[in-house]
């Protein structure tokens, strides 16, 4: 009897550190090296080689899911949303260039029958 009873849940997962919007900034195009995104990011999550130069990727995702359940049928809204961060280094090793999208802290929890901002 219990199980038919209604249910609601929330779940959230996240993958990788988050990325800092001041780390990043903190970083200047000519002047930071390398060895500074180590110190301020830590580990890039995937190191592209350009010949003598090279890209480094940094991400992070946060997923938030809700949902209600009643007998057999589940209502689920899943919002996904991701950091991303390229920097260039030139072959030594000096940063370049840098480009950002910073959204997962705008990942929301919704029931499924809610509407999400930004989707």
């Amino acid at each position: 009897m219990l199980s038919l009873l209604p249910s609601c849940f929330l779940a959230r997962t996240t993958t990788n550190e988050p990325l800092s919007a001041e780390r990043l900034a903190a970083l200047k195009v000519g002047q930071s090296t390398a060895q500074d995104a180590l110190t301020m990011l830590g580990a890039p999550h995937d190191v592209v080689q350009l010949g003598r130069r090279s890209a480094w990727r940094y991400d992070f995702s946060n997923s938030k899911r809700a949902g209600f359940s009643i007998v057999v049928v589940t209502l689920l809204n899943e919002d996904s949303r991701s950091d991303r961060a390229w920097l260039f280094f030139d072959e030594n090793l000096v940063l370049i260039g840098a480009g950002s999208t910073l959204q997962a802290d705008a990942s929301e929890f919704a029931m499924p029958w809610s509407e999400v901002e930004g989707r």
